[in-house]
């Protein structure tokens, strides 16, 4: 029987130089090695930490404080929970920063939002830039997985009708190792219906749930899918913001598991 994976999201308050910063840096460091320790210990495959905090998000490059400080996390919660595959997304849309701290860190892979085509945003409009994200991994001697977002959530695609032109761009075009399909937000369910039709695509690149992922609909997802990116569900009352609650992560990975998977 063939593994689905289980990745849980780290979501990252606001870091420093962001607009809504309220901690200091070792504060996060502290309750994010924490986060990580619950999902590891609970059953948790991986872990996806975003810079979720730092509204507004930069549509591309972020800034230097970021990369610094997104660095300083993803070591601190390697070296805590070694066991975790980790990922790193870095909002909006700046995966040379992300494949940067994968890379520098160990982290296996990065979550790219718009890595093909155009997507009207509230950022404004996004660029996919496959190119240069291939080739400076190419340039690290990298082999950081690239996760593409297809019909990403909280935009609209410009350059693709339908999910299934915009994931067979994105595999057979802009070379993604995975491919993640989401609702319209964060948190919001996703659907069946494109998640079945990039499945049966066949591209040969594992296709991830990433959002509205809940105990009751797991083992209906995770009969399409690979495997899914749970956040909002294991949050304390549901919101992403607050910190994990173990019980609903521990209720979350006992649904997943005994859904004979």
């Amino acid at each position: 029987m063939v593994k689905k994976h289980l990745i849980g999201m780290l979501h990252l308050p606001a870091l420093p130089g962001a607009p809504n910063q309220r901690h200091e840096l070792g504060e996060v460091e502290s309750r994010l090695v924490e986060e990580a320790c619950l999902l590891r210990d609970v059953g948790f495959d991986g872990a996806m930490m975003e810079n979720f905090g730092d509204i507004p998000f930069h549509k591309g490059a972020s800034d230097v404080t970021t990369i610094a400080s997104m660095t300083r996390l993803a070591m601190a919660v390697l070296r805590a929970a070694p066991e975790l595959s980790l990922g790193i997304n870095v909002l909006r849309n700046d995966a040379r920063g992300a494949l940067a701290i994968a890379s520098a860190t160990g982290a296996r892979f990065i979550r790219v939002n718009v890595h093909v085509g155009v997507t009207a945003t509230d950022q404004g409009v996004i660029e996919g830039q496959a190119a240069a994200t291939l080739r400076l991994r190419k340039e690290l001697g990298s082999d950081v997985a690239i996760w593409a977002d297809v019909h990403v959530k909280h935009g609209k695609s410009l350059a693709h009708a339908s999910i299934t032109d915009e994931a067979e761009d994105a595999v057979k075009r802009g070379l993604a190792d995975a491919l993640i399909v989401s609702g319209r937000g964060t948190g919001e369910a996703t659907s069946l219906d494109d998640l079945r039709a990039v499945r049966d695509l066949e591209l040969g690149a594992p296709v991830y749930v990433g959002s509205g992922v809940t105990a009751e609909n797991i083992a209906s997802l995770l009969d399409l899918a690979d495997g899914v990116i749970v956040g909002t569900s294991l949050k304390a009352d549901g919101r992403p913001t607050n910190p994990i609650d173990r019980g609903r992560a521990e209720r979350f990975i006992e649904r997943a598991r005994s859904s004979n998977h």
